[in-house]
């Protein structure tokens, strides 16, 4: 592992002390130390930090995150329009065949890739102006997840370093995530894929790798192509939701809901599988509200995005590509 300069310097990171008592330039002195020591050549610190500015705009964004709670009936409409869902089914018929074949590679359902696409930033159209390296550096020296950002900013510097974009180019969100998936930077390392062979991960302009980065997280992360995320369900009166939740525990097969008397929403049956599947229950708003049994990869999009309404709104965009 490679020994971070910082430490030597009495600088922990775990802590969020640096910005207490530093100016923002000094601040972004102590990071360029910090990459000195992660193995960042002179070259790239230089270029990276050449303009760098404090965005306060960053910092109110993150401290004004809207409190109100829609219903997912409120949600849903306006996380997945109808304008949207013809959108996602056009793109999916205008690249069908690169899809197939990275669903194929990556083992992942193609809709599921075009319904993330869509729900993170409508299909590439909205990613971020922010300098990706001023949004983390100001994050950062605001201070409440110092370490989180700090850590994303190294990550930044090495993505530039391994040559997939320039300073210039790495755009984001005020958080600091980037391209068309949103992928933070430690995700970007983790998951990004060169979908087209060109030697580069571009998640910002090439579709290719877009879509292979995000099969390449979901299949990652535990996707199973042989079965969907889940679906809506009716419970009968009096039934016990204390049972409900995403702990491993709370897991039961389909034919066990069934026997609870757990329906499809439109009162049918359950499905009885050649292979019974294990199911989670779930009611994000409350007994009264949209309740779901999941599956496994409906966990898996929690990874991805650990809001219950996120995870929906890309499972009924992908739903609404393959029904409609």
């Amino acid at each position: 592992m490679k020994k971070i300069l910082s430490v030597v310097l009495g600088l922990t990171l775990s802590g969020s002390c640096w910005a207490s008592s530093a100016s923002f330039d000094e601040y972004v002195e102590k990071l360029k130390v910090e990459a000195r020591g992660n193995g960042i050549s002179e070259s790239i610190i230089t270029e990276a930090f050449k303009d760098v500015t404090y965005k306060p705009r960053a910092v109110k964004a993150d401290r004004n995150q809207p409190e109100k709670k829609l219903t997912l009936d409120e949600y849903i409409p306006r996380a997945v329009p109808d304008w949207k869902v013809e959108q996602a089914k056009s793109l999916y018929k205008q690249h069908y065949d690169q899809l197939q074949q990275i669903g194929e590679q990556y083992g992942v359902n193609p809709r599921f890739i075009v319904a993330l696409w869509g729900v993170e930033s409508n299909f590439g159209k909205f990613t971020g102006n922010y300098s990706v390296i001023d949004a983390l550096s100001t994050m950062a020296y605001d201070g409440r997840r110092e370490a989180f950002f700090r850590k994303e900013a190294m990550a930044a510097l090495e993505i530039l370093q391994q040559g997939h974009i320039s300073p210039a180019d790495m755009k984001g969100s005020w958080a600091g995530a980037m391209g068309q998936c949103q992928f933070m930077p430690s995700s970007f390392l983790s998951f990004a894929a060169d979908g087209n062979g060109d030697g580069k991960k571009d998640i910002w302009t090439t579709e290719a790798d877009v879509f292979a980065s995000t099969a390449n997280y979901l299949s990652q992360s535990g996707w199973d192509e042989h079965h969907t995320w889940g679906r809506q369900v009716k419970l009968p009166n009096g039934f016990d939701t204390s049972i409900q939740g995403r702990d491993a525990e709370k897991g039961k097969y389909l034919q066990e809901w069934g026997a609870m008397g757990v329906t499809r929403y439109d009162g049918r049956p359950l499905p009885k599988l050649d292979k019974d599947i294990k199911a989670w229950l779930i009611a994000p708003d409350d007994a009264n509200g949209r309740v779901y049994l999941v599956y496994n990869n409906y966990n898996v999009l929690m990874k991805w995005n650990r809001s219950y309404y996120f995870a929906l709104a890309v499972s009924h965009l992908a739903d609404r590509i393959l029904l409609d």
